[in-house]
């Protein structure tokens, strides 16, 4: 969709939060909260955003954009380019990061611009008269994105963590597992696996854990090896080298599969096997798809396995 910038203002000095209209209709397509739209670059890049609004209203998406220095470019051009009354390609939203719908109490943990998707989650679960907490890890108030609405919205069930102020989240204050209790966190790396460690340390079940990555996980030890795919519509078989993606192989071979980030945390190229032993490499698939669904952008196999393309 090409979407007009209705507002734009900095929450904080590297942050920018926009909200995006139509240009001719009243309302935009429906998303739930945890969300994100990919956003077309003019040189063709695509990079993904969480939506931070009110998914109760249809008429605008918002997002915030933290100016990442060291990053591929994109933010920076956001920050430099997206001036009110501008035109941005989005698509419709698509969500990875859902609330549990069989959940009855929710723990959502923060960090930084990974604020983004838990203030519409906060905003949801309020509306629903829900039960949840939120953690919000930052290095200082002054630089905390989206602080006074996330203060609005959750009151006393907010707790702000300040490394300023010498006050750092303890993922194990999280404690055991509790029958209906779910944990979602979003943010850097770091806080993230700290999270993950510590819930798998204190035995929660990993359907009741749930994290919004930014960047595949790290592997240095990880050494692909080559296979083969056997299309399951054609009967091809189509071998896929050591320095190759899947993706890259399919695409070469006329297939058009949809991707965006090609980093495994998107989850727009997923498409479905029938068999083989996968060696999936996303952060996307719960481990309920896992047996049909493969991230071809990362995942691999070992030796053979067939799409079911």
């Amino acid at each position: 969709m090409k979407l007009r910038v209705a507002e734009v203002r900095h929450v904080t000095s590297d942050v920018l939060h926009l909200t995006l209209v139509h240009p001719l209709r009243p309302t935009l397509p429906r998303w739930t909260a945890g969300a994100h739209v990919d956003l077309r670059l003019p040189d063709g890049r695509i990079r993904q955003y969480s939506l931070c609004g009110d998914p109760a209203d249809c008429s605008r998406y918002e997002v915030a954009i933290k100016r990442e220095a060291e990053g591929r470019g994109g933010s920076r051009w956001v920050h430099e380019s997206a001036a009110s009354e501008a035109i941005l390609h989005v698509s419709a939203p698509r969500n990875n990061f859902e609330l549990a719908a069989t959940a009855y109490r929710h723990v959502l943990v923060a960090g930084g611009i990974g604020v983004t998707p838990v203030v519409a989650m906060a905003r949801s679960l309020k509306a629903a008269q829900a039960d949840f907490e939120v953690h919000f890890c930052v290095p200082s108030e002054d630089r905390a994105p989206l602080l006074p609405e996330l203060r609005d919205i959750c009151g006393s069930r907010l707790s702000v963590w300040s490394s300023a102020d010498q006050r750092r989240f303890d993922p194990r204050l999280l404690g055991s597992p509790r029958d209906g209790t779910h944990v979602y966190a979003c943010g850097p790396q770091s806080l993230s696996a700290a999270v993950e460690a510590a819930l798998t340390q204190a035995e929660w079940p990993a359907s009741q854990v749930h994290v919004e990555a930014f960047q595949a996980t790290a592997d240095e030890n990880f050494k692909p090896e080559p296979f083969d795919v056997h299309i399951a519509s054609t009967g091809q078989i189509l071998h896929v080298p050591a320095d190759r993606s899947l993706l890259d192989v399919l695409r070469t071979n006329g297939f058009e599969i949809r991707a965006s980030c090609e980093a495994g945390v998107c989850g727009s190229c997923e498409c479905g096997y029938r068999s083989g032993s996968v060696i999936h490499r996303d952060k996307v698939l719960p481990l309920s798809k896992r047996q049909d669904r493969i991230m071809p952008c990362v995942s691999r196999a070992r030796l053979e396995m067939t799409l079911d393309l």
